[in-house]
Order: C-alpha cells, then sequence, then structure tokens
C-alpha cells in the first residue's frame, strides 16, 4: 500500500505541474539575417538588435553572410527550417530572396525588411528604414556646404560623383537625393562633372567595396585632372570615402597648395569620424542603429501579438510587387562643428573611441 500511495501522489504530482502554466518561456524566436562584418554599421546593428529583442523577451539567431548571396540564402533557409516566428532581413542583394520568402510564407513566418528593400516579393510585411532620400540631400548640401567654406573664390566647382551598389534599392535613393540638389547647380553651371560621368549604371561601386571605389578615385584623377583640380567628391558611404581619400592623398592633395576636396559619406563610422576631424572627409550622416534597431523590435512584438505596427509611411517603397508599409527614422549630418553633441553625447561613442 505504500508504494501504491507513492506512485498516486507522484502521478497527482506530474497532472499538476502539466496543468500549471510555463512561466519564463521565450515570446518567440527571431531571425536576423545581416550582409557582412566587414563594416561597422553592420556589427552594431546587429548588436543592437540581439540586445534588444533579448530584454523583450525574444531568442535570436544572427547571422552574416559576408556579402556571399548563396551564404545568405542558406543562412534564411536554415532559420525558416529552425522554426523562427519572424525573420529580419538586410538583403546582400534585394533582387534574389524571392523563392525563400515564399517558403518563409507558406510557414507562415512573417518577413521584416531591415534597411535595405527586398524587392520583387510579395512576401515582404514591413519595412523599417531611414529616409533615405533625404540622406541623399544631406550629403549634397553638405557638400555644397564645404565647396563654399573652403573654395568661397572658386567657380564653377569641380566635383566627381560616387554611387553605392546598385543591388541594393537604397543606393537609387541616396543618389536620387543628392541629385536632387546638385543637378540644379550642374545646370546653373556652378557645378561641372569634368569626367562627364553621371547615373547610377555609371557610378555606382558593387557592394559598396572600398578598393572599388578608390581605383575608380584614380582612373578619374589620371583622366581629368592632370592639369586642373578636384574640389569635391559625392560619396555615399564612409567605407567608399576611406578610398576615395587614399586616391586624393596619394596624388597630393593635403598637401602645399593642393587643398583637400570636399568628401561626404554616411554611417559615421570611426575612421570616417576621424578623417572629418583630421580634415580629410567633410562630413558624414549619423543614423542612430539603436533607434533602427528599436523600431524593428516593435514590428515584431506588434506582429506576433495580432497588433498594428508604428508606420509612418505607404506610398514610397513600392518593391515592384507590392508597396511596402514603412517606417522611416530621421538621420542626421555631422560635420567637425556637431560631432561631439550628435555622436558623444547621445552616448552612441565614446569620446576616447573617437580622439585616440
Amino acid at each position: 500500500m505504500k508504494f501504491v500511495r507513492l506512485a498516486l501522489a507522484a502521478t497527482a504530482l506530474t497532472a499538476c505541474l502539466a496543468s500549471a502554466p510555463a512561466f519564463a518561456q521565450d515570446k518567440g524566436f527571431v531571425g536576423i539575417a545581416m550582409p557582412t562584418q566587414s563594416s561597422a554599421r553592420w556589427i552594431s546593428d546587429g548588436n543592437s538588435m540581439v540586445e534588444q529583442f533579448k530584454e523583450a523577451g525574444y531568442e535570436t539567431d544572427l547571422q552574416y553572410a559576408e556579402d556571399d548571396i548563396p551564404n545568405q540564402l542558406a543562412q534564411i533557409e536554415n532559420m525558416i527550417t529552425k522554426g523562427v516566428n519572424v525573420l529580419v532581413i538586410a538583403a546582400i542583394d534585394g533582387t534574389t530572396l524571392s523563392n525563400a520568402l515564399a517558403n518563409a510564407d507558406a510557414a507562415g513566418i512573417e518577413v521584416i525588411a531591415y534597411d535595405r528593400l527586398i524587392r520583387d516579393s510579395e512576401h515582404v510585411d514591413y519595412y523599417a528604414t531611414f529616409d533615405n532620400f533625404k540622406v541623399g540631400v544631406q550629403q549634397a548640401e553638405t557638400l555644397v556646404a564645404g565647396l563654399k567654406e573652403r573654395f568661397p573664390d572658386v567657380k564653377p566647382w569641380n566635383v566627381e560623383l560616387f554611387g553605392g551598389s546598385p543591388d541594393d534599392n537604397n543606393a537609387f535613393f541616396f543618389y536620387d537625393g543628392g541629385m536632387s540638389v546638385l543637378q540644379p547647380m550642374i545646370d546653373s553651371g556652378d557645378i561641372v562633372i569634368k569626367s562627364g560621368q553621371t547615373g547610377m549604371q555609371t557610378v555606382g561601386t558593387l557592394r559598396w567595396d572600398g578598393s572599388v571605389a578608390q581605383a575608380r578615385m584614380d582612373n578619374l584623377l589620371s583622366a581629368n585632372y592632370t592639369d586642373d583640380q578636384v574640389h569635391g567628391v559625392l560619396s555615399p558611404y564612409d567605407g567608399l570615402s576611406i578610398g576615395i581619400i587614399s586616391s586624393l592623398k596619394g596624388v597630393g592633395y593635403g598637401t602645399g597648395d593642393m587643398e583637400m576636396p570636399i568628401v561626404s559619406g554616411q554611417d559615421a563610422e570611426v575612421p570616417s569620424v576621424k578623417a572629418i576631424l583630421r580634415g580629410d572627409q567633410y562630413s558624414t550622416i549619423f543614423k542612430d542603429t539603436r533607434e533602427l534597431a528599436r523600431v524593428t523590435v516593435g514590428m515584431v512584438e506588434a506582429v506576433l501579438n495580432e497588433g498594428e505596427p508604428e508606420i509612418n509611411d505607404t506610398e514610397t517603397y513600392d518593391n515592384g510587387v507590392k508597396v511596402v508599409p514603412s517606417y522611416l527614422l530621421e538621420p542626421v549630418p555631422v560635420t567637425e562643428a556637431n560631432w561631439r553633441e550628435v555622436l558623444v553625447d547621445s552616448g552612441y561613442y565614446t569620446a576616447d573611441e573617437i580622439e585616440n
């Protein structure tokens, strides 16, 4: 009888445990597909999302594809197999994911495009990004401000144009935003593109590769500036800016009577902020990845709890199949005049990271 009573007690305990509510369970499983760790910006994005998702109670699987498209496709398919509830994807090539996203949809997985629009698929539910046209406007506005400051007695200004990767939808927004400022000045004769090279199909830089930008700048200088001086370069990204600056310094800019041209940028990466303080780069555009992560976490919270994500744009981002509901954050121009206020006082960097 003693053994019978023990068995009955164990059975009762098991039943109680089975019927008890499950506490401290993860709220969901989020797959995060990032393009590369070669850019400090994407490392910061990944870290910010993992930290904020963890604080919100989510498990994450963060993967970097190192700018290899088949690798990113395999990573996304693996996340689907693992049973993620949501995919957050910063695509390497925004046109290559249609089959993977169809598989995600079949598995009931929501998809959020992160900072780069995913094209040619109906299975993109939301898009979290910055106002990318405005980024381009700000790059051109700071370029013009620098030209007026550094070359006040020169007209016309000789400027060369660089674009981002043609397989990244954002690159076209950056370029178009920049040209909305520069084209009227080109038309009026205040700015001259001595090389004649314009348009994304000509000035684009595949995979945002700084070495490719440096080689192209070398060619532009040797072909067009042996007897003249370039005054400005529209660069859409800090990694390209560093390559462009290396090319310029390689032929003597920044020494003697050869003033450094005005070079723009984007992402406020540490080497470029240091270059701004040296006078090599004039500006960059700060995009606070902490805020982008916050918006993305909010979107995930909403879709997994049958709510409505926060959206502020339903017209701009047509991916070729649908207009993707989006949330656009505000970019901030950074120059030598405001870098401390924007980057250090906000807690994004410490002063030591920039000044040492």
